[in-house]
Parts: C-alpha cells; structure tokens; sequence
C-alpha cells in the first residue's frame, strides 16, 4: 500500500540515532514532513512554539523526560493528537500504562514497517 501524507507533519520523538534512521526511512515514502525530537522535553517545547503536527511517534524511554511524561502534559495542555507510543522494553503493563497516560495507539520495537504505516493511516486518513 502506497500512502501519501505531504500535507502532513509527523514528530518522531527518539533517542536512538539508528531507531530515529529506520522511522525515517519507513516514513521516506509517505512524503510527510518529519520533525525529530531526542526527548520528551522537545516534544513540548514544538508546541509551545506553537508548530503545525498532526501525529506523534513517541519513545517511551528517553532520556531526560520519557514518552510518558511528555504524553501526560501534552494531555494536560489540551493537545488532542494522536500520539503513537513505541518501546523496545515491551514489558507486561507497558502498552496499559501508555494507553493510560494518554498515548492514542502502540506499537513495540522492533518497528513492524507495514504494521506501523497502517496503525498511522488510522489517525491520518480520516
């Protein structure tokens, strides 16, 4: 399936140089305009500066300040996006206490490529 998001804006929040490339790399095709974020404190600070995104790939564990944490305040400031956390520690509870913070989807490390795009597509092609 091909998909097209050039009017879109995607925010991958990642701490892993090589996870970061692979995100990029999946989402390459699609044409969306990526913004890249290495922890949960630039993830708020896009916002505050008030940036134009229309979803979120979150790391659950970042350094700093985590997925969750920056879930839990995106939240707090009533920013309604969708939020798609993803953690390569897929512990038992994990995809629960995301869901709770108020991450809108999930999807554990190692990144299914296919399975990534759809659960996107999802918030996207509305």
């Amino acid at each position: 399936m091909t998909y097209n998001w050039k009017d879109k804006t995607i925010l991958i929040a990642e701490d892993e140089e090589d996870n970061l490339e692979l995100l990029c790399a999946i989402l390459d095709e699609t044409k969306a305009n990526i913004l890249k974020a290495v922890n949960g404190i630039e993830v708020i600070e896009y916002f505050i500066d008030r940036q134009k995104i229309d979803l979120i790939l979150m790391d659950l564990k970042m350094s700093e300040m985590d997925g969750l944490i920056a879930t839990k305040k995106l939240r707090e400031m009533n920013i309604d996006i969708p939020i798609v956390a993803q953690t390569a520690y897929a512990l038992s509870g994990d995809k629960e206490k995301a869901l709770m913070a108020g991450c809108s989807a999930y999807i554990p490390k190692p990144i299914d490529s296919i399975k990534l795009l759809e659960i996107i597509a999802e918030f996207l092609d509305k």
